[in-house]
């Protein structure tokens, strides 16, 4: 099944229908990713399976439904890989203090934020250029959800990347298998982020838990042929994370 270059949450609902997403319970906030009684020893054949796996994660073109549990509540994640090479993440509630919507999509021309529309917030989607090269959002604007599919990829594909990786039990409702990833530098701005990352055997992401949540993956479908902006580039300045100010309460007191 081959989807639209558009894909936002409610598209892909429709699509996946059936698959319980929004009934689903959502499980208590997770604690530290690193603190797992179930993580053994870091090893070096954990080592190399991960990298193996994320090699796969590399080249796999998807487009899937994923939750995400955080803080008590469930959103809906949509991410999608294209033959070509471009990418897009779908991310309700990802800007503005989680009163916005965001997608993050990688392009040709670049990496853009773009606003999207939710059923809470319809909005006509419109992106402004965060970065002309590679794929990292700068730190101000960067919701991190997108970091789980593509950015840290090619860090674990490194051996020589600084990480310790350890097999771990999978996570509850998560298939494939699952690893243990910290990192061994004590530099503030660590490669990647620490969690749980689990891949099914080839190389699909499953699932993961890192200190923003726990994802988990619903349905997927094959990825489009190409992936386009879904609404006109604009300048200006991209949506940041936190809230915007309350709007002045205009004051009742006529002038004397």
């Amino acid at each position: 099944m081959r989807l639209p270059s558009a894909l936002p949450v409610a598209l892909l609902t429709a699509v996946l229908a059936g698959c319980g997403v929004s009934d689903a319970t959502p499980e208590p906030a997770p604690g530290p990713p690193s603190a797992s009684p179930s993580a053994a020893a870091p090893a070096p054949e954990a080592r190399n399976e991960f990298a193996g796996l994320a090699a796969l994660a590399l080249d796999r073109r998807y487009a899937a439904l994923y939750t995400l549990e955080s803080d008590g509540s469930s959103r809906e994640i949509v991410a999608a890989v294209a033959d070509d090479g471009t990418w897009r993440v779908d991310i309700p509630g990802g800007a503005l203090g989680g009163t916005a919507g965001v997608t993050v999509i990688r392009v040709p021309a670049g990496l853009y934020q773009c606003t999207l529309s939710t059923p809470s917030a319809p909005v006509s989607p419109t992106c402004v250029r965060v970065a002309e090269r590679g794929d990292k959002v700068p730190r101000r604007y960067d919701p991190r959800v997108q970091r789980l599919f593509r950015q840290w990829l090619p860090v674990f594909i490194d051996r020589k990347a600084p990480l310790a990786v350890s097999a771990v039990q999978p996570l509850a409702g998560v298939e494939g298998s699952c690893y243990a990833v910290d990192s061994v530098t004590a530099a503030l701005d660590r490669p990647v982020d620490v969690g749980i990352y689990c891949y099914s055997a080839d190389g699909m992401l499953t699932g993961a838990r890192v200190d923003f949540g726990l994802l988990k993956l619903v349905r997927q479908v094959a990825g489009p042929k190409s992936l386009q902006l879904p609404g006109p580039e604009v300048a200006g300045e991209p949506m940041g994370l936190t809230a915007p100010p309350p709007a002045p309460v205009p004051s009742l007191v006529a002038p004397s």
